[in-house]
Parts: C-alpha cells; sequence; structure tokens
C-alpha cells in the first residue's frame, strides 16, 4: 500500500493520487477548450465584419457630404463656374486640397473633406485612398455606375455582401 501523503488542505492521500491529472481529464479539457474556440471564432469575425461595416458606412457618409458641400457651394456661387461643368467635382483630390472662395475679399480656400478615408472593403493598400473608391459620374445611371469627367457619387468597389446581404458597391 503506497504511503499517504498529507494535502495542503490537512486530508491525507495515497500517494498515487497526488501525481497530476489522468489523459481523460486532460483530453476533457482540451474537448472544452475545443468547443469553445469553435463557438468564439465566428463571432470574433463577425464583430469584426460588422465594425468594418460600420467604417464603410462612415466613410461613404463623410466622402458624400463633402461632394454635396462642393456642389452647394458651385450652385452658391462661391467657387469658380466652369461653363461646361455640372458643379461636381473632377476628382476626390479638390475636396481635401480645396478652392478659392470667390466670394471672399481675401480669397481664402473652402475645404470640403479633411481627407479621403480609405474604402475598409479593399485590401489593396497599393492603391491611393481616391483610387479604393468606385467613382460614378453625373452622366452615368445609378444601376451601371461609370466613371467620366465628374464625380457625383462614391461607391466600394469590393464584390463582397454584407451582413445585410447586399453587395459592398450597392451601400
Amino acid at each position: 500500500m503506497p504511503f499517504p501523503v498529507r494535502h495542503a488542505s490537512g486530508i491525507c492521500l495515497p500517494s498515487k493520487f497526488a501525481g497530476g491529472f489522468t489523459l481523460i481529464e486532460l483530453l476533457v479539457a482540451l474537448a472544452i477548450l475545443a468547443i469553445l474556440a469553435g463557438i468564439t471564432i465566428p463571432i470574433a469575425q463577425v464583430t469584426i465584419q460588422r465594425s468594418n461595416e460600420k467604417e464603410l458606412r462612415l466613410a461613404l457618409r463623410e466622402i458624400r457630404r463633402g461632394i454635396d458641400d462642393y456642389h452647394r457651394a458651385y450652385i452658391d456661387g462661391r467657387i469658380f463656374k466652369d461653363i461646361s461643368g455640372n458643379g461636381y467635382p473632377g476628382n476626390l483630390e479638390i475636396l481635401v486640397s480645396g478652392l478659392p472662395d470667390i466670394r471672399d475679399p481675401k480669397q481664402g480656400k473652402i475645404f470640403f473633406l479633411r481627407r479621403i478615408p480609405r474604402d475598409p472593403m479593399n485590401s489593396d493598400l497599393a492603391v491611393t485612398e481616391s483610387e479604393s473608391w468606385g467613382k460614378r459620374s453625373y452622366a452615368s445611371e445609378a444601376d451601371d455606375p461609370k466613371e467620366g469627367e465628374d464625380i457625383y457619387d462614391v461607391y466600394s468597389a469590393s464584390s463582397k455582401v454584407g451582413l445585410n446581404g447586399v453587395g459592398y458597391s450597392k451601400w
């Protein structure tokens, strides 16, 4: 018979129980960890996708507001009017670099965006922020957006589908 071993709690246990965990106990613990990981990973992926979608909505709203502010300044006569133009910017960089305010005696600039946000769904880091977006010209149809001389709207160039079942390019 093995010698009893005094445990920290004061209980005497035979020495064969003092060694550690059995193989079955370890397998059960690993199975529980695997189940928890199997539950956690999909939840984490959905959380990351939801965060990217929120960032996409905010970026689209910011750029579209800048385009609308540019158009409003054009209509109000605060920036130079081109006879052949329709009041929309030729590129997104104009929104950041700004244009002179014709009504301001000091000819101060009007800025429409602080920076151009990157399309969070476009993973190609080799392109610039403005190149990461799809652009729609005023002359193109909403169902078939095409680039042109101006930028009427922007959309995500991603072909992926959102959590709501709508493709990011349709947002």
